[in-house]
C-alpha cells in the first residue's frame, strides 16, 4: 500500500479527538463564525479525514501562490488544485491574522476552527488562465468569477467533527477506514476507478481488464460532492453503482463514495484525482480520455485534448507513486457477443456497436430500448426511474403578461382539457398574485416539474424563463415558447396551441 502524499495520512479528526469536547464548546462560543458552501464543504471533508493530505488547512497565499503558476505547494510537493476559502469584502475586512472562526455546516453544526494565518485577494484571472486554462465558459472559471469570495483565508484547521451526511452512511469510507479495510482484505494492489456518470457493461469490462493487467482488486470511487453541472444527481448514480458492483466476481471489487467537488480541470484535475487516489490506499488509477474535462465550449472547442489528462499524470509518475492505467475504451462485438478493446480490433473486418451518451439520453427521454449488450436491465430500470420518457415528464406552462384574455378562464380552461388525458400526470394551478410570488414559484416550480406534474401559472414570475427544464411561456413576445399572433386570441383559440405545442414535443401522446 502506498505511503500518503507527503508521507503521512493528515486525518485532523482522529488527530484532534482528544479535544473534542473543548474545540466543540469554543466553536460554539466563538463571536467569529463563517457558514461553508457547497464546496467548501467538500473540500473541508476532505482536509479533515485525509484525502487532500499534506494539507492541513485552507491555503496560505504564498501554497497558493505556488499552486497556481507551479502546481506546487510552498515547500516544493506536488500539487495542482488551489483549496482555498473564499470569503466576501465584508467579512474578509473583520479578518485579522491568529483570529480564531468557527466553520459551520448548514449554519448548525460546527465543522472546523480556523486559526487565521492570512487574508488575501487573489488574482482571479491568473487562476483562471492558469489553472483552467482561461475559457471564460469554462464551469470553474464561471464559478470564480460569478459565485466566488473575493478574498481568500488561509490558516490551519482543527476538527470539530466532519461535515454530516444523512444518505449512505455505510457507503462514505474515508483514507483511514479505507485503508483499514484493504489490509483486513489482504489487497496489496489496488486500481481505483474515478467516474461521475453512471455505469454500464463496458465500464464493468474496462475495470475488470485493468485489474487483470495489473493483478489488482477494483475500487469503485465515484464522486458524489459537487460534478459538472447537469450531470445525473449521485442519488441515482449509486442506486447505479450498487447495482452494478453485484457484477463483480466475488471479493474483486469494492464500492466507496467520495465527497468531492470537482473543478472539471482536465490534465491538473487528474493528477490531483491520482495524488487523492493514493491517500486512499490505492495504487493504480485509471485515467480516462479527457478525464475530468468539461467537453466543448459554445463554439464547439474542446477545453481540453483528449490526452493531455494522461500525459500529464504520467510526467508526475515517479513522485505521485501511483501507477497510471491509461483508460482503454472497449467496444461491443455483436457477432461474438463480448467486449473487446477498440485498438484490437479491425472495425474494417469486424462489425461493433456502441451507443454514446447523447443516444442514451434520446433513448431514455423517448422511451426506446437500450439493449442489454449495453447495459444491465437493473440499470436500464434504475436510470428510466429518474430520467422518464416525455411522456411521463413534468411541464409548466407560463401565462405571459402580455395576454389580454382572462387569466382565470384560460386556467380553467388549460386545466380542463389536461384532465381529459389522464396519463397519470397530476394538473395544478398556480393563481397566486402577491409580492412574493416569484419567490415561492422560483422554489416550487422545478419540484412540481420533477415530480412529473403539469402545472398551469397564470402570471409571469421573476426568473421564470430557463428557470427549470420544460417550464414554456405563452405570449407574443420574442422569447415565447408558444407563440400566439395577436394578444387578443382566443381562450379556444390559444388552448390548442398548448395543447399541440405539447403533442409536438411528446408531453401528450393521443
Amino acid at each position: 500500500m502506498p505511503a500518503p502524499h507527503g508521507g503521512i495520512l493528515q486525518d485532523l479528526v482522529a488527530r484532534d479527538a482528544p479535544k473534542h469536547a473543548a474545540l466543540l464548546q469554543e466553536a460554539q462560543t466563538l463571536s467569529k463564525r463563517w457558514d461553508l458552501t457547497a464546496r467548501q464543504i467538500c473540500d473541508i471533508e476532505l482536509i479533515l479525514n485525509g484525502g487532500f493530505s499534506p494539507l492541513t488547512g485552507f491555503m496560505s497565499q504564498k501554497d497558493y501562490d505556488g499552486v497556481v503558476v507551479d502546481s506546487r505547494l510552498s515547500d516544493g510537493t506536488l500539487w495542482t488544485i488551489p483549496i482555498t476559502l473564499d470569503v466576501s469584502k465584508e467579512f474578509a475586512g473583520s479578518l485579522n491574522a491568529g483570529d480564531r472562526v468557527a466553520l459551520y455546516q448548514d449554519g448548525e453544526i460546527p465543522v472546523a476552527i480556523i486559526t487565521v494565518a492570512d487574508v488575501y485577494q487573489p488574482d482571479k484571472a491568473r487562476e483562471a488562465k492558469h489553472v483552467f486554462r482561461g475559457d471564460p465558459e469554462h464551469p470553474a472559471i464561471r464559478y470564480l468569477n460569478n459565485e466566488a469570495g473575493d478574498f481568500y483565508v488561509g490558516g490551519s484547521l482543527e476538527a470539530v467533527q466532519l461535515p454530516v451526511h444523512y444518505d449512505y452512511p455505510g457507503a462514505r469510507r474515508t483514507p483511514a477506514q479505507l485503508r483499514s479495510e484493504f489490509q483486513a482484505r489482504h489487497w496489496d494492489s489496488v486500481v481505483a476507478f474515478q467516474t461521475r456518470n453512471p455505469m454500464h457493461r463496458a465500464h464493468r469490462e474496462l475495470t475488470v481488464r485493468a485489474a487483470r493487467d495489473t493483478n489488482a482488486k477494483i475500487l469503485i470511487h465515484p464522486v458524489v460532492g459537487l460534478t459538472k453541472p447537469g450531470d445525473i444527481d449521485h442519488h441515482t448514480r449509486v442506486r447505479v453503482y450498487q447495482e452494478i458492483i453485484k457484477r463483480y466476481p466475488a471479493g474483486m471489487a469494492f464500492l466507496s463514495l467520495l465527497p468531492l467537488a470537482m473543478r472539471m480541470a482536465g490534465d491538473r484535475e487528474a493528477v490531483w484525482h491520482a495524488i487523492i487516489r493514493k491517500n486512499y490506499g490505492a495504487t493504480h488509477f485509471i485515467v480516462g480520455r479527457d478525464h475530468a474535462g468539461p467537453g466543448k465550449n459554445s463554439q464547439g472547442v474542446d477545453f481540453y485534448g483528449a490526452y493531455d489528462a494522461q500525459e500529464l499524470v504520467e510526467s508526475y509518475k515517479n513522485e505521485l507513486q501511483i501507477q497510471v492505467v491509461p483508460f482503454r475504451m472497449v467496444t461491443y462485438l455483436p457477432d461474438e457477443d463480448r467486449y473487446a478493446p477498440i485498438d484490437q480490433i479491425d472495425t474494417t473486418k469486424t462489425r461493433t456497436l456502441n451507443i454514446s451518451g447523447t443516444e442514451l439520453r434520446h433513448r431514455l427521454k423517448v422511451g426506446a430500448q437500450i439493449p442489454e449488450w449495453f447495459s444491465y436491465p437493473e440499470v436500464v430500470k434504475i436510470l428510466r426511474e429518474s430520467n422518464p420518457p416525455r411522456p411521463k415528464q413534468g411541464f409548466a406552462i407560463v401565462l405571459g403578461s402580455d395576454l389580454k384574455v382572462s387569466r382565470n378562464q384560460l386556467t380553467t380552461a388549460l386545466l380542463s382539457t389536461f384532465l381529459q388525458f389522464g396519463g397519470g400526470r397530476t394538473y395544478k394551478v398556480f393563481n397566486e398574485n402577491n409580492s412574493d410570488l416569484g419567490a415561492q414559484l422560483a422554489a416550487l416550480v422545478p419540484d412540481f416539474v420533477a415530480a412529473g406534474a403539469g402545472l398551469i401559472v397564470a402570471n409571469e414570475y421573476e426568473g421564470h424563463a430557463g428557470a427549470a427544464q420544460n417550464v414554456y411561456t405563452v405570449g407574443t413576445g420574442a422569447n415565447a415558447d408558444i407563440k400566439l399572433a395577436d394578444a387578443d386570441e382566443s381562450i379556444f383559440g390559444i388552448v390548442q396551441k398548448v395543447v399541440l405545442f405539447l403533442e409536438d414535443n411528446s408531453f401528450i401522446v393521443f
